[in-house]
């Protein structure tokens, strides 16, 4: 507000003014100057001026000349190392010159000069190369022990290799940028801290529970008939630990990574912002978000790579399995990427959104206090969740989904080849893996055609321009290889059915990014509803905003749907045996749809990324003008997680059903008959279905009930240094927030939160699976156990896709009808507080309990493929 002494005035400020724009500075002219001084007091002398980073313009300016501007753009902020304040004024001006102050941070310091840098990047660099030679190891073992058999895992092991180049000439082509500005460096240390202080602590619980679910899974094994008479129960329990532990290691680093990219990105965004320099504060965003999914996907494939090699050498050079048995053993990897990505996504959404929240009821309801104003002491959890929630979960969530889809389709691959008695059998086992490394290839062509062509280019439209180019690229090699790998003498025309399958999954991501962009975009009818309900309270925006997540389940579920239904046709006239060549077809449809998950994963990246830049700009004191490029990256932001949500759900949706038929597969080869159909009429099947439902609401209920009892001790805190510390909130500022108590609560409280609805998550099939085995036991129903999980894994997993749309999405349509709202000028309108209240309710919507179903429907397919034939009783 107004400062309230009459002496309060502005120095006047005697800055050069050169005659030509920066270079850095975008050609886009903003029509808004800003001034910082310190102020005056009758009984001081004039106080140190304080500019850095500004439009500056000669002019001088008295508070009577200043009474008609808003709060908006009046505000006071505490300057680091002085006790005085400093005010921040917007002023109109038709100035188009720059001055020398405006890019000197940008312009004339060292680059990437800290130490910080040169370590950082030096540790990257290692772990790259690292990667690279496993991978040239992995190629020449594969050559020494396959022969000319090995020319697929040579292919799809260049390409990662290729990738890993890519990721380097990002990673210092993102370094390059500037982050020396000292202001800025102090915010982004903060969060840096409190992410790696999360991430130590999170990856130590993680561990520790992993070791345990290790040794428990190689106890079980123990007892758990083999699927093949190569391999003896003690060697397989010894080979699932193994692939479990290096799931979930690859998993974890590629969260790690996430988070490692994300907090180097952000500072230089703001920089980016600063200068005014549109065009790379918009590449910084996005190519930040696309390291860490290339990273995260190249290190899927490799894993995966690496450990079919050594069942290979093991079980089919020297003890004579069948090939087409080896991708079953591959499933332990499959359940700790799944096992860590479930605590990771929940661990994150639960912290993300609870010091959201916590933040928001104090700030900007409590004190009317703009978003990430630095007075605020949650505002430094809630950036460093943007990370640990939205970067980390992220990448080990798609991890996880690919690691699933690819093991899954190397299982139905390999039963169809054997079944149609194919004469490539490798061929189709390796499908899946020469897909995804495709994957690579496409999304990076489609990550350097992002070009933006300036402001007036919305951000979303320059970012679907690239992901057309992916789609068109995948397109291509789609068919082209399904021509090469699939093609057989058994059924000639098969190639180009699962071609038309996987172009159906092509044209089904891109219909789900769109419809989910219609639901959440403030640009449609959808969000514009939530923002004009909000003028009538509170109630009606959550009424709102329920009916338009309710609304939004009903295209995709179409679209899916037919997509399914079009998969399977397809695959089931493909000319190879009926019924496992129509689910085959859905693999490859889903493949499809995965086909370019890097780039969509890179979207997604991109809001958090712009999330913190945006929150580094307002905590360092910068200008409306440029939180105005923020928020605008930001907004975009939400619509592009919401729509990278919406692409991961159907992912999910179809890997399940993939997953499934895998399941069923396995249990064919156990008991050496058909294990195809499952009665849903039987009354058990019905129970194990209801159970799975039940799980779903459970889990839900359970997570964003964590959200709120954590967020319940952030507001605590928060309202007990406001009133414990005056001066936080006094003009001129005497007193700084502690940031560190509201990080530590938030830490403890979402680590604590987590393992409750994660163990309901991995128990629930397992409690179902041995509770019928027993019946069935009694009964003299030897496959009960089996039919009755069956039935809990596809109504769990129908139910959570439902819950997973309409969680994901109402959410993020309220949070960009706030922005809406906020946009049109009616910050701190009765209409502003309803927008928040719907804000604050839809955080752990869109932000926990959606992207963990994700995971969810995932983990209890593969725990029920790891664990399915425990759950037989003969």
């Amino acid at each position: 507000p107004p400062p309230p002494h009459p002496a309060y005035r502005i120095l006047s400020l005697h800055t050069e003014v050169i005659t030509e724009s920066f270079p850095a500075v975008s050609p886009a002219r903003s029509n808004r100057v800003e001034f910082q001084a310190s102020s005056l007091r009758p009984s001081s002398p004039a106080q140190r001026r304080h500019i850095h980073g500004r439009l500056c313009r000669t002019g001088e300016y008295s508070l009577s000349s200043m009474s008609g501007y808003s709060q908006n753009n009046l505000r006071t902020r505490m300057s680091s190392g002085s006790k005085g304040s400093d005010l921040v004024i917007s002023l109109p001006t038709q100035d188009s010159k720059y001055s020398r102050i405006a890019n000197e941070a940008y312009t004339s310091k060292p680059v990437s000069a800290s130490m910080d840098n040169v370590k950082s990047m030096e540790s990257f660099t290692t772990l790259i190369y690292a990667m690279m030679g496993l991978a040239g190891f992995c190629i020449l073992l594969g050559l020494m022990s396959m022969g000319l058999r090995a020319g697929y895992m040579v292919l799809v092991l260049l390409i990662c290799i290729g990738s890993f180049f890519l990721i380097l000439y990002l990673a210092q082509w993102i370094i390059a940028h500037p982050d020396n500005d000292p202001e800025m460096r102090k915010i982004s240390d903060f969060i840096r801290e409190g992410a790696q202080g999360f991430l130590s602590v999170q990856y130590g619980a993680i561990s520790w529970m992993a070791a345990v679910v290790g040794v428990v899974l190689f106890a079980i094994y123990l007892f758990r008939a083999s699927t093949t008479k190569e391999v003896s129960k003690f060697t397989l329990a010894v080979l699932t630990s193994i692939s479990f532990y290096l799931g979930c290691f690859c998993s974890a680093l590629a969260g790690y990574i996430g988070v490692w990219s994300s907090v180097r990105v952000n500072i230089r965004v703001a920089m980016a912002a600063g200068a005014r320099d549109y065009m790379n504060c918009f590449l910084l965003c996005f190519r930040g978000g696309a390291l860490s999914a290339c990273l995260s996907a190249s290190m899927c494939i490799l894993g995966i790579c690496m450990l079919y090699l050594v069942v290979h050498i093991i079980f089919v050079d020297f003890s004579g399995m069948p090939v087409h048995e080896v991708p079953v053993l591959l499933a332990g990897y499959g359940f700790g990427a799944s096992f860590v990505a479930l605590f990771m996504q929940l661990g994150g959404g639960i912290y993300t959104k609870a010091a959201d929240v916590g933040a928001d009821m104090c700030g900007k309801i409590e004190q009317n206090i703009p978003e990430d104003d630095p007075r605020n002491p949650a505002v430094i959890a809630d950036l460093v969740g943007d990370n640990v929630g939205d970067c980390a979960g992220s990448m080990a969530d798609v991890f996880e989904s690919i690691a699933a889809e690819i093991i899954g389709t190397m299982i139905l691959g390999a039963s169809l080849g054997a079944e149609a008695k194919v004469e490539n059998l490798e061929a189709f086992i390796f499908f899946p893996l020469i897909i995804h490394a495709f994957d690579l290839v496409v999304s990076g062509v489609g990550i350097m055609a992002v070009q933006s062509r300036g402001r007036s280019e919305p951000p979303l439209n320059t970012m679907l321009r690239g992901y057309v180019v992916a789609m068109v690229l995948a397109i291509i090699g789609f068919v082209g290889t399904t021509r090469f790998m699939l093609y057989t003498e058994v059924a000639p025309a098969a190639w180009w059915h699962f071609s038309g399958c996987g172009i159906v999954g092509i044209f089904t991501s891109y219909l789900l990014v769109l419809i989910t962009k219609y639901y959440t975009d403030y640009e449609y009818a959808p969000v514009i509803s939530i923002a004009r309900a909000s003028k009538s309270g509170h109630g009606t925006n959550i009424i709102a905003g329920v009916a338009v997540g309710m609304e939004s389940t009903g295209m995709p579920i179409a679209v899916i749907s037919v997509a399914l239904m079009i998969s399977y046709t397809l695959g089931r006239t493909s000319g190879l045996p009926g019924t496992a060549a129509g689910v085959f077809g859905t693999a490859v449809a889903t493949m499809g749809m995965l086909c370019t998950a890097v780039f969509v994963l890179s979207m997604n990246n991109f809001g958090p990324i712009a999330d913190n830049a945006g929150g580094i700009v307002e905590m360092s004191g910068q200008g409306e003008e440029i939180r105005e490029i923020t928020d605008m990256l930001d907004a975009v932001g939400n619509v592009t997680k919401a729509a990278s949500k919406g692409y991961a759900v159907g992912g999910s949706a179809l890997a399940c059903f993939v997953l499934f038929q895998a399941f069923l597969d396995e249990i064919s080869i156990l008991i050496g008959k058909d294990f195809q159909n499952i009665d849903i009429a039987k009354v058990e099947v019905v129970v194990g279905g209801m159970l799975g439902v039940m799980t779903i609401f459970l889990f839900t209920g359970w997570s964003m009930a964590a959200v709120g009892a954590t967020a319940e001790k952030v507001v605590q805190e928060v309202r007990r240094q406001f009133q414990a510390m005056p001066g936080i909130m006094a003009t001129p500022q005497t007193q700084n927030p502690d940031y560190n108590t509201c990080v530590a609560i938030v830490t403890k409280g979402a680590l604590g939160a987590m393992v409750k609805p994660a163990i309901l998550a991995l128990a629930m099939p397992v409690i179902v699976g041995f509770s019928f085995r027993a019946i069935g036991s009694y009964t003299n129903q030897p496959l009960l156990g089996l039919q009755t999980v069956a039935g809990f894994m596809m109504f769990g997993s129908i139910t959570g896709l439902m819950m997973a749309i309409f969680l994901d999405n109402s959410g993020g349509a309220w949070d960009n009808a706030k922005k809406l709202v906020e946009k049109s000028g009616q910050k701190g309108t009765p209409q502003h507080n309803a927008a928040v209240t719907g804000d604050t309710v839809g955080d752990p919507f869109k932000d926990t309990a959606g992207p963990s179903l994700h995971v969810i429907i995932t983990t209890m397919s593969t725990t029920i493929l790891v664990l399915g034939p425990l759950f037989a009783s003969y």
